[in-house]
């Protein structure tokens, strides 16, 4: 038997999303930007990749830029708002559980003369909300927070983050790195007060390669990337119609029936929650049920080193992530096990299960008892 618990890493496509993307390589397969027929009908795709997704977040068209995922989204929402503000301030702040496609272009902008600031989280994932009114200066251009962390599923409360932001200082910017969230939750960034909002394809059972980065339409943001004039001057290069119109494909259908969806995912989350703490020296690092997000269990496995078990599920056919997944600020360790108070010894302990509407509860009863088996055995070797 195979289960394959690691859909934050990435997802198996929809067959849906399959057919666009064959059909776009080898029937529909003009370039986007041609004058004549077979470019006009590339471009359709694109525009109904657009509208679909613009009337899922209740925004405009143009809002939304295509990119080549969640990596490419978090940098130009970063450093393009960044050289656009410039002149009205250098100051950035986020939290210190962020991925490492946040981090490294805020690293960048330290080196360009940006001040950032990092906010801790407490023990469930989330920043203190005075600490961020604290931390917003006059000189504060942009606050950039994760919705749902990686790692543990933490869901910051997005609103409430706005709201300090707007009360404290109406000129700073939010973006949000939706890249976990998306799928998952209705988004709203206009009801919300989010101002840029990243999103990754393959996350959401849509194609690897290809994502998107909304922006509202108020906002300064300098491209990343120059060329051909492509989406309105903001990211030249030729459309990748394929993954565009997949990934249109993967938020039809994902929001189709999408409660049913999540209701599913939060089972199967407290179903595994449940059978984990069967065994013998496991503990939960996610919050229960709807306290956290619906598709990640973070569990620490005392006196086993993550990577040991990680291989050692592999070999039964059972694929998870490790738990303490470098970030550039913390080589080795992982900012958020630590963040949120994780013991010492369980640092390097610690295994993401992460769910796709594809899993079933026969998959986690495989990979329990699997567990039961390799843990006395592993701890015996440690």
């Amino acid at each position: 038997m195979e289960a394959y618990f690691d859909n934050s890493a990435t997802t198996k496509v929809l067959d849906s999303v399959k057919d666009i993307v064959v059909k776009t390589m080898t029937e529909d397969y003009g370039n986007a930007s041609a004058k004549h027929r077979m470019g006009m009908e590339a471009e359709n795709y694109i525009k109904e990749a657009r509208s679909i997704i613009a009337q899922n977040l209740k925004v405009q068209e143009k809002e939304i830029i295509f990119t080549s995922g969640g990596s490419e989204s978090n940098n130009m929402a970063l450093i393009g708002t960044a050289q656009a503000y410039r002149r009205s301030g250098n100051h950035i702040i986020s939290s210190n559980i962020e991925h490492a496609s946040v981090y490294n272009p805020l690293g960048y902008l330290e080196e360009q003369g940006f001040e950032i600031t990092f906010l801790p989280v407490d023990s469930q994932g989330h920043i203190n909300l005075d600490e961020l009114k604290e931390a917003i200066r006059p000189d504060t251009i942009l606050v950039s927070v994760m919705y749902v962390n990686n790692e543990v599923g933490a869901v910051e409360p997005v609103e409430e983050i706005s709201k300090v932001i707007k009360t404290k200082n109406p000129d700073t910017l939010f973006h949000v790195d939706a890249i976990q969230a998306y799928g998952k939750f209705q988004i709203r960034p206009k009801r919300q007060g989010i101002a840029l909002m990243s999103v990754s394809g393959h996350k959401i059972h849509g194609p690897k390669g290809v994502g998107f980065l909304y922006v509202d339409q108020q906002v300064k943001i300098k491209p990343l990337i120059y060329g051909g004039g492509q989406q309105r001057g903001m990211r030249a290069g030729t459309e990748n119609v394929p993954g565009v119109a997949g990934l249109g494909a993967a938020v039809k259908e994902i929001y189709t029936n999408h409660q049913e969806k999540m209701d599913k995912l939060y089972e199967l989350k407290d179903y595994m929650t449940g059978r984990l703490q069967e065994l013998e020296g496991v503990y939960i690092n996610s919050r229960p049920g709807r306290e956290s997000a619906p598709q990640i269990v973070s569990a620490s496995f005392e006196g086993v080193r993550s990577e040991v078990l990680l291989h050692s599920l592999e070999e039964r056919g059972i694929y998870v992530s490790s738990g303490s997944a470098c970030s550039s600020r913390h080589p080795g360790v992982s900012g958020t096990l630590k963040g949120i108070g994780v013991r010492q010894d369980l640092l390097d302990a610690t295994l993401r299960f992460s769910f796709g509407i594809f899993n079933t509860r026969e998959e986690v009863d495989y990979a329990v008892d699997v567990l039961k088996e390799l843990l006395p055995v592993l701890r015996r070797y440690k």
